[in-house]
């Protein structure tokens, strides 16, 4: 009796299928984000445009990821969500493909077109998978899905590139293009569908959504997302410079040291996943101080080949401890219309993201050490702190509102209950009950 209750528990702790699947899927796509940085001396060569012209590919993606995503989300609030994802991965495959078969305008405007089916696809695929699950692991499933970006940093850049270096650089991204279409064929056949509704249920979605933007404590989960994202970032973008100015490591070993941060980054999904879904503000804060910290430090690790990769191990675990935690609060406060939020929400980590090189340009600009980036870091992370505290004492104030799972009371419920039904939540006539 004790061996099967045992048995039972874990399987009802393991997670279902379809959420790995979808952290596949964003493993695919991911890659080509992290490929193109590393190919991009080729690309300028081969496309016959200045390296800094080619920089304005990545520009392109960021930007498409930016402004792009929360339109396309409200978009595919008027389809069942597997339509969604299967649409959002096949025109990101189909921009990826355009751009390999054209010249540098081409693929400028495909990269940013990529960003956006890409953002798109983010945002339907966390929602997607905290409805496979019970409230209680949403913060556990998002983390899984926003783990194959972490993997895409680990293995799909490095991989992609190594492939390039023997076929061209486009090797690498028809890698991309074959995989997506794999994820393409896996979501048909895993993601379960709903009926579509009518146009006036859908505009009602539409409404309701966009009502829950107003909500000012979902701003100021994106503004710690902004932050936060910002302040880990920056580092890690001027690592590789500081390993070769500064470390004086070889070339070949700078790769290595990345990857640590890459696998710092899983190992931090892993355990954030877990602990947010309870103690989401602890996440926040231990994450936020850890970052704040550990950047301060890298500043004298950096002289040495050992301390700087121990540092950048950890930087990794810290930084991406936080992200299931934002999920899980920016989920908690838009329960009921949580597809646009995850948009934003994916719009506000792309935000932090692009924001590291005009602010590592300001000081470098002023002939600043290079390590004054790690500091700048340092102050974006300790800046969220306030804005995480505020938004504990509130969530202390509202009390169960804001938990996991919570739902309002039968007469709410009913009012949301066919919005629900007509995106593909599950509900209590497909068989699952609501929990």
């Amino acid at each position: 009796m004790t061996g099967t209750v045992a048995e039972t528990s874990r399987k009802s702790s393991r997670l279902p299928a379809g959420v790995y699947l979808l952290g596949f899927c964003l493993f695919a796509m991911g890659s080509a984000e992290f490929l193109l940085a590393g190919v991009l001396p080729a690309v300028a060569t081969d496309l016959e445009v200045p390296l800094s012209a080619a920089g304005y590919l990545i520009t392109a993606f960021a930007l498409g990821v930016v402004i792009g995503g929360p339109p396309f989300a409200v978009l595919s609030l008027r389809w069942p969500r597997r339509t969604a994802l299967v649409a959002a991965q096949g025109a990101f495959a189909a921009c990826i493909a355009a751009g390999l078969l054209g010249n540098y305008p081409v693929l400028l405007i495909t990269r940013a077109l990529a960003g956006v089916a890409y953002a798109g696809f983010f945002a339907v695929a966390t929602v997607t998978a905290i409805s496979l699950v019970t409230p209680d692991r949403n913060a556990r499933a998002s983390g899984v899905v926003v783990s194959g970006l972490s993997v895409a940093m680990v293995a799909g850049g490095p991989a992609g590139t190594l492939l390039s270096s023997f076929t061209g650089w486009r090797g690498g991204f028809w890698a991309v293009v074959a995989l997506t279409l794999v994820g393409v064929v896996g979501c048909l056949l895993a993601i379960p569908n709903a009926d579509p509704r009518g146009a006036s249920t859908a505009k009602r979605q539409v409404s309701h959504e966009l009502a829950n933007l107003r909500n000012p404590r979902l701003w100021g989960i994106w503004a710690i997302t902004i932050l936060t994202t910002a302040g880990y970032m920056i580092t890690y973008n001027y690592l590789a410079a500081m390993l070769a100015d500064i470390t004086r490591m070889p070339q070949s070993w700078i790769p290595a040291v990345l990857t640590l941060f890459g696998i710092g980054a899983f190992v931090g999904l892993s355990v954030g996943g877990r602990i947010s879904d309870r103690r989401p503000h602890t996440a926040l804060l231990t994450g936020s101080a850890a970052v704040a910290i550990l950047a301060l430090i890298m500043v004298l690790a950096i002289q040495q080949t050992w301390a700087a990769a121990a540092t950048a191990f950890l930087l990794g675990i810290a930084a991406f401890v936080l992200n299931p935690a934002v999920y899980g609060r920016v989920f908690a406060l838009a329960a009921h219309a949580p597809t646009l939020a995850g948009a934003t929400t994916v719009s506000a980590f792309q935000s932090g993201i692009s924001l590291t090189p005009a602010l590592a340009g300001i000081a470098l600009g002023q002939d600043a050490a290079l390590t004054t980036v790690c500091v700048i870091g340092s102050i974006l992370a300790l800046c969220a702190v306030p804005l995480i505290l505020i938004d504990r004492a509130q969530h202390g104030a509202t009390g169960l509102r804001d938990r996991p799972g919570w739902r309002e009371q039968p007469q709410a419920r009913e009012d949301h209950r066919p919005l629900a039904r007509a995106h593909g939540a599950p509900g209590r006539e497909e068989g699952r009950p609501n929990p």
